[in-house]
């Protein structure tokens, strides 16, 4: 790049700091991310589905689902419920999986050593379960329970007395979406276990390279099959069909990748490169769409391995970090008034969380760049350039916004600072818990609670909510399940998020 003159660059360093002063509302010390952390991974023990064990922590919870898998002869207990209903839902358990295995993969290593045992809990209470769903040969289950019955009641999952009905999808029939997922997810987490369970990491391995030659030999989307799609849809289908499973083998190749150091995946994602590295929608991750995952995930070869055949993934990824940018020519990403990134449709804190958690890997991934090539490495996003610092501050806004400093002054994490959401949509935590209450509450006598104006009595301790709007409003209103209502997909990348702004509140 040719030197620019000191007077001509003035107006635009300016503009670089007051941006940087628009992320730097105030100072953030007395928020505690060491405790947001340990909420954030408590959470999913209260999502767990089947026995629970000794040490459960969330105590209002108790054993569910203990007969999945008994209409096909299969043992299909474990897992995670999704949200605040009570089906297990396959895609996003697997997206949930592999955010959680990426968080222990960049930030477990300045995770405080409890935090760190417990994330990998985290990650194993999915893993044994995803195991189980793939223990057939070329055959995949997908999802239990029918979630139009589940969600005619307002019922506890210990309680739940609607079909369990198991969803599979089989050779020839295509499940690139789900499959992928799943195999992107145990490889992932063999990462995460390689040092503390270096047998259980090589069965993940093994397992999710034998899923992922399902995914690539059936290609297609899982809920093009008929009775998958009057299942998942329309809650978790895949809307881009088969277009997106190229994304989605891309993404789950280059886990293997990490994970096998195999060649093959690379020549793959290789010669797909000029297809799949730029896109309009690279400003999209998350359950069902890869994009912008996959341009942070590669980009890491070309800045540390010096692949620069894969060059269009790292462009898309600059190019996606240059759209968070408010004052950059190339900025495309909305934000509320108070700061919170924002995308239309529903659960909006999915976007802020997994948005954030690239973010922060992808300025590792800089600044790692840049130690070995002894030379800044920052993106030039037209008019101004930008480094792994302030990608941070974006990130750790984002966080802050989150965890309460927001018009609001309420923090979006259950359980976290004195004033938090209430009347989550959430049927457990909605319920007298079993503990407390240990007779039955049928299908729809749990619609009192759920109408009720007053506050959960069980809380869910660390869950995230969809959050506010685009005019930074939240009601409270456990009615409106796009706002109120808690997914592990929203937590599972936000385990990282934390983790880093443990070990580092006030970042460089």
């Amino acid at each position: 790049m040719k030197p620019v003159a000191l007077h001509f660059l003035f107006p635009f360093l300016l503009q670089f700091s007051l941006l940087i002063l628009r992320f730097s509302l105030c100072n953030s010390s007395y928020l505690n991310y060491g405790e947001a952390l340990s909420k954030s991974i408590l959470f999913f023990e209260g999502q767990r589905s089947g026995f629970l064990p000794n040490d459960q922590r969330m105590d209002w919870r108790s054993h569910s689902g203990l007969g999945d898998g008994s209409t096909v002869n299969a043992d299909l207990t474990g897992g995670y419920y999704d949200a605040g209903d009570n089906v297990k839902f396959g895609f996003p358990m697997a997206f949930t999986t592999t955010m959680l295995a990426w968080s222990v993969i960049e930030f477990g290593e300045v995770m405080p050593a409890a935090e760190l045992r417990n994330a990998l809990v985290a990650i194993r209470w999915s893993t044994d379960y995803l195991l189980k769903t793939v223990a057939q040969p070329d055959r995949i289950v997908v999802q239990v329970g029918e979630p139009m019955n589940d969600h005619n009641c307002w019922e506890r999952p210990e309680d739940m007395d609607t079909a369990r009905t198991v969803y599979t999808v089989s050779a020839p029939n295509p499940a690139s979406d789900v499959a992928g997922e799943t195999a992107a997810a145990l490889a992932a987490s063999s990462m995460a276990f390689r040092s503390s369970d270096p047998g259980y990491s090589d069965t993940l391995l093994r397992t999710a390279t034998k899923v992922f030659d399902f995914a690539d030999t059936y290609r297609g989307a899982y809920s093009d099959n008929a009775d998958i799609r009057e299942g998942a849809c329309p809650y978790y289908c895949d809307f881009d069909g088969y277009q997106a499973s190229i994304y989605f083998i891309s993404f789950f190749k280059s886990w293997l990748r990490r994970a096998s150091g195999g060649e093959k995946y690379l020549d793959y994602i290789q010669n797909n490169g000029k297809t799949l590295g730029a896109d309009e929608n690279i400003n999209e991750f998350g359950w069902d769409n890869k994009h912008a995952g996959l341009n942070v995930l590669v980009s890491k070869e070309v800045l540390q391995n010096n692949l620069y055949n894969l060059q269009s993934y790292k462009a898309s990824a600059d190019s996606f970090m240059c759209t968070l940018i408010p004052d950059s020519s190339y900025s495309h990403m909305e934000y509320t008034p108070g700061g919170l990134i924002f995308r239309p449709g529903g659960s909006n804190l999915q976007h802020s969380t997994t948005i954030t958690f690239l973010l922060l890997a992808y300025a590792k991934y800089l600044e790692q760049s840049s130690v070995s090539a002894s030379a800044p490495v920052s993106l030039n996003c037209g008019t101004i350039s930008v480094g792994p610092t302030f990608l941070r501050k974006i990130a750790k806004h984002q966080v802050d916004y989150i965890l309460g400093e927001n018009p609001n002054g309420m923090s979006y994490m259950v359980g976290y600072s004195n004033r938090y959401p209430q009347r989550i949509h959430h049927r457990g935590s909605s319920l007298p818990s079993v503990r407390d209450h240990p007779q039955v509450i049928g299908c729809k006598e749990g619609s009192v609670y759920f109408n009720s104006s007053g506050p959960n009595p069980n809380v869910l301790v660390g869950a995230v909510v969809g959050g506010p709007g685009e005019d930074d409003v939240y009601e409270d209103d456990r009615a409106d399940f796009r706002k109120s209502e808690p997914t592990t997909y929203i937590n599972a990348p936000f385990v990282g998020v934390l983790a880093f702004f443990t070990a580092n509140p006030n970042p460089n």
